[in-house]
């Protein structure tokens, strides 16, 4: 007759298997709870910035508006671009913005430029 301990060996059911399977799926646990907050965290300080359009003051400036939406109580930066017909960038400046407690904020500045430029636009902006 044979016995449960004999069975276990025959059919490979031992305790000892289990424990790499749980240390793998705890380490994937981990490994998925720190990708996710590290995802919370990217969106929690994501700033994002709309064009609502430009003025051509002269061949050496642009006027460029734009609204930034997502962050408040942080400063923001902000890169604003001159553009000539040839996408060429012919102008830029860095806008810092003070924290605000509005949820967004519609901007206007100007942009210096060494040539006629023919449209402006806000190509990034991040917490600062």
């Amino acid at each position: 007759m044979t016995t449960a301990q004999q069975l276990d060996d025959r059919y490979g059911r031992s305790r000892r298997r289990r424990w790499p399977w749980i240390v793998v799926i705890a380490i994937a646990a981990l490994v998925v709870g720190a990708l996710g907050w590290s995802i919370v965290m990217q969106q929690v300080n994501a700033v994002d910035a709309d064009d609502l359009g430009f003025d051509l003051v002269d061949e050496h400036s642009v006027d460029v508006r734009f609204q930034i939406t997502g962050v408040q109580g942080k400063d923001v930066a902000c890169v604003v671009e001159a553009l000539d017909e040839e996408f060429g960038v012919v102008g830029w400046k860095v806008v810092e913005i003070p924290a605000g407690e509005a949820h967004s904020q519609a901007l206007s500045v100007t942009v210096p430029t060494v040539s006629a430029a023919t449209t402006g636009l806000v190509n990034s902006c991040w917490v600062a």
